[in-house]
């Protein structure tokens, strides 16, 4: 009997009130025919209602492409359980205007499950997590009042020789949509051109064993035995049915129509490099983190402001130095931005998702940089839902709770804020209307207790402040040049942070165009070239 069927037999397969998982990271690997002949089937028929939706991360353009498609479709999802949608904008309006149910894991904690419901286990259990949102005694994952009022709970709390740990029960999964490049007649899938080795496997591991159906959308349906041996990811015995995907929805990423081999790991690209990162708020902060790099270091930068890092360390010449990460699998190269992160251009290595993160849980990694929305007195961050944006911590929690060292970068304030340069330092012409140092963050994404009781080293790096978190608290530690400590720092905070004696002036470097000098032959000793607080109040007294 032939496995290959239409993208509207496929949709037929999704019934009411089953468990559905669909893959993909970003803009990239999602099974956009599927997913569109399902919208279209719902449209028809009205069906399916009730679904329960399962996937790790965002799977869209950020403007309605990807499962967002579905999201649409008043009824079909009644139930959410994910771990972020960031670029899902139909997703985060069902959570935000109460209408489903949603439950926010951590990435690798959703591929530990993953692996428990394949291997027939009663559940998965982590510690990742612990003293984080997704700690049932801070709410278990529920993303919203109709979840907290469900009395639903998928995360339990318990202890194995003397040990807190979270307990995700197993449940089954009837259907998945997976993407895959080729796929052999027999069912042998390849992800050859693909720019990362997400939860592919582990999903249709889970549900072939949960006796539900596997359905590969496909770039190509080739002869059987065609596919090297070596390059099978899943084989045929897991797949029910293989779907050959139009064109228009097989693209390899949302960002662009072309193939792009250099982030499939197969081609070179000889001039790649990073794009110098222009004068600013973005370029202090990431120069500031790039100060707490060291050789032989792996390393993982978070979306957004962080990715400038490895412009930084291209423009000093170090970025060899050390290897960067992704927590969906490729390592070194040189990272993408916006919907296309996640992948690298010419990466060294490209580990599959649920291997990286055990890796990332178990403490491998050296250092990491990543954004915040909001941080607290006693060091916790928010990166997750704030000011009525729910978007899900994604890897952050595996990334933030294990590496040995963090760097938190971000603007002082949110909103529009105008900062000029002066003097190696900075002027305020203009505050962000909004404070992102507050009393009590509104969701912790990262707990400043854990990590101070796993003793990480934690700082905070702003254009304008750094702090560092110590048993008071959050301490600064540094102020830039030109700003006033209580007009510009105390004022716009809603909590007095310690100020120690021997507070000290940003470096110099950090505001001058140019590279700083942050290269191999002093890269052992990157400590900036302080100035004591003294120094400032002097000129400050001497000016008055």
């Amino acid at each position: 009997m032939s496995k290959i069927i239409t993208a509207a037999q496929a949709a037929e397969f999704v019934k009411d009130g089953c468990t559905l998982t669909t893959t993909g990271f970003n803009g990239f690997g999602c099974p956009e025919d599927l997913i569109m002949s399902l919208a279209e089937h719902f449209d028809q028929t009205g069906h399916p209602k009730d679904v329960t939706l399962v996937k790790c991360t965002s799977q869209g353009d950020g403007e309605g492409r990807g499962v967002s498609h579905l999201a649409a479709k008043d009824g079909l999802f009644k139930e959410l359980i994910l771990t972020h949608m960031g670029y899902d904008p139909g997703l985060r309006e069902l959570v935000q205007g109460e209408k489903v149910t949603c439950y926010m894991l951590p990435l690798g904690n959703m591929m530990q499950l993953f692996r428990a419901i394949a291997g027939g286990l009663p559940g998965a259990i982590a510690t990742t997590g612990i003293g984080t949102f997704a700690d049932p005694r801070n709410g278990g994952g529920k993303a919203n009042q109709k979840t907290l009022d469900s009395g639903k709970n998928v995360v339990l709390l318990l202890k194995l020789d003397g040990k807190e740990c979270l307990y995700y029960p197993s449940f089954p999964i009837d259907v998945c949509f997976i993407r895959a490049t080729y796929g052999d007649e027999a069912g042998n899938l390849s992800i050859v051109n693909e720019a990362m080795n997400v939860e592919q496997f582990e999903v249709a591991a889970a549900v072939h064993n949960s006796g539900g159906i596997v359905i590969a959308q496909v770039d190509k349906i080739v002869r059987r035995g065609t596919i090297p041996a070596k390059e099978v990811l899943i084989h045929g015995f897991m797949v029910d049915y293989l779907v050959e995907g139009r064109p228009e929805y097989s693209k390899q990423s949302f960002e662009t129509d072309q193939f792009r081999p250099e982030i499939a790991g197969l081609a070179v690209t000889p001039a790649a490099g990073f794009e110098p990162l222009a004068m600013g708020p973005r370029k202090i902060c990431c120069r500031r983190a790039a100060m707490e790099l060291r050789p032989n270091s792996l390393i993982n930068l978070g979306i957004g402001m962080p990715g400038g890092i490895g412009s930084v360390a291209d423009e000093e010449g170090i970025s060899h130095l050390f290897t960067l990460s992704m927590e969906c699998g490729p390592l070194g190269g040189i990272p993408l931005g916006g919907i296309d992160f996640g992948a690298a251009v010419n990466p060294e290595a490209m580990y599959r998702m649920a291997d990286i993160l055990q890796i990332y849980d178990g403490g491998a990694l050296d250092m990491a940089v990543l954004g915040f929305a909001e941080a607290d007195r006693q060091g916790n961050v928010n990166a997750h839902n704030f000011h009525g944006r729910t978007v899900g911590p994604g890897g952050f929690i595996d990334i933030t709770q294990n590496a040995k060292k963090l760097c938190f970068i971000g603007t002082f304030t949110a909103g529009k804020q105008e900062v000029g340069l002066k003097d190696d330092g900075l002027v305020i012409h203009t505050q962000g209307p909004q404070k992102k140092f507050i009393q009590k963050v509104e969701s912790i994404t990262f707990s400043g207790v854990e990590a101070l009781r796993k003793g990480q080293e934690v700082l905070y790096i702003t254009e304008r402040a750094v702090f560092r978190l110590e048993k008071g608290g959050l301490t600064l530690i540094e102020i830039a040049r030109g700003v006033d400590l209580q007009n510009d720092i105390l004022d716009q905070m809603e909590f007095t942070p310690v100020v120690p004696d021997d507070l000290r002036i940003m470096d110099r470097r950090l505001f001058r165009e140019g590279p700083m000098g942050l290269n191999p032959e002093n890269v052992e000793k990157l400590g900036p070239a302080y100035e004591f607080w003294r120094d400032l109040r002097t000129k400050k007294d001497n000016e008055n």
